[in-house]
Parts: structure tokens; sequence; C-alpha cells
């Protein structure tokens, strides 16, 4: 919300190199907290759909996806709500809008969801290859935010760019911008899901906890 305020508005800057800026802000942030004693300790996903994923892995037990994914999202809503009090009614007006992020005019539900869906299919099955290894689990910090990275700065100006439900839901609540929240949380969850299949399908899945 932070990065977005200033990238954004007041003053933008070069429009074209705000994803590019947003997206390697974002995963430099993703990759330290991961490795950071909080993120080792808590596993260090801030996605509910990568909290689904890491389940159907066998990586993650099921009785903690609620708690995880309700956390998640209250995090959401809380982060957001303190940006605004430190930065002030901006915040909320546009071209900033809370961070709520808005696909391409010419980007139908459809497009959108795919979208979504495929960059979780394609994750999952990176974090499955990685996490079957060691040498793999120990890059895996610096995979995962060069990956948001390079979804923020290619889709960001097409879809959206969200690819994680907890992304949206705080900005799109506070926003009053929840026409297309639905795309952005059920996307990245069937993606989840469809990824975890597909490393079942390759021998890398674990049988689910």
């Amino acid at each position: 919300m932070t990065a977005v305020r200033w990238l954004v508005g007041p003053d933008p800057g070069a429009a074209a190199a705000r994803p590019a800026v947003l997206g390697a802000v974002v995963g430099t942030l993703l990759a330290l907290f991961m490795v950071s004693p909080p993120g080792r300790c808590s596993g260090g996903h801030l996605n509910p759909a990568v909290t689904l994923a890491l389940w159907r892995l066998g990586c993650f037990p099921g009785r903690e996806v609620v708690p995880y994914v309700v956390a998640q999202l209250t995090g959401s809503v809380f982060g957001v709500w303190c940006a605004g009090l430190a930065w002030g009614p901006v915040t909320g007006r546009p071209p900033v809008r809370h961070a709520s992020v808005r696909a391409d005019p010419a980007w139908g539900d459809a497009a959108v969801l795919a979208a979504e869906a495929g960059v979780l299919a394609g994750s999952t099955l990176m974090l499955a290859a990685l996490l079957a290894s060691p040498g793999g689990r120990r890059v895996l910090p610096y995979a995962v935010g060069l990956t948001t990275a390079l979804v923020i700065g290619v889709l960001g100006p097409l879809s959206g760019g969200s690819a994680n439900p907890a992304r949206q839901f705080g900005p799109a609540l506070l926003a009053g911008d929840t026409g297309r929240l639905w795309v952005y949380v059920l996307g990245p969850a069937l993606g989840a899901v469809l990824g975890a299949w597909l490393a079942g399908r390759t021998g890398l899945r674990r049988p689910p906890r």
C-alpha cells in the first residue's frame, strides 16, 4: 500500500516503469521476510492460495489452513487501514484507491481468471520442485521473490498482477471496489489446486496432511 501510494500519486513519474519498480520492491521485501526469523517461524506464506497449495502438496497441515487464511485476510484489511492513517486521505482517492488493482479494460473476467489461475498453477509447480530437494529449499525465498516481481511487472498493467487473494481483499473492501473481487479470490485458489494436482501427476506431491 505504501509503495503504491508513492509510485502512483501524487507525483507518479514514468508510468511505464511503475509496475517493474513496484514488483522489484514487493519481491525483495517478500524474500527478506521469508528468510527472516518471523518468516521462518511462520512459513513465510502471506498468500491464501499458497497456503492452500502447500496443504495440497502435503507440506502444510490441513487444520492450519483456515486460521492462516483468516489471518492473511485480516492482515490485508489492517495493513491498508494503517497505511491510510499514516498517509492520509490521498490513499483513498484516485489514482491510489487504497492500492486496489484493476485489470486493463480489454481484459474480461475470464481472461483475468485464467491469468490468476495460471500464475498460481505455475507457482505451485515451482514450489513442489524446490521443496523436493534441500538445495531447492535454500533458494526458495529468492525464487518466490523473483516470481512475484515478474508477475507484478509483467501482468500488473494487464490483469492487475495480484495472484494473491489477500493482496486484493483489503484494498478492494476499503476502496469499495469489490465487483471483481471474486475473480481475484477464485482464480488463485483454482490455480493452487490445479498446480498441486499436476505436481501429483509428476510425482512431486506428498499425501496431504
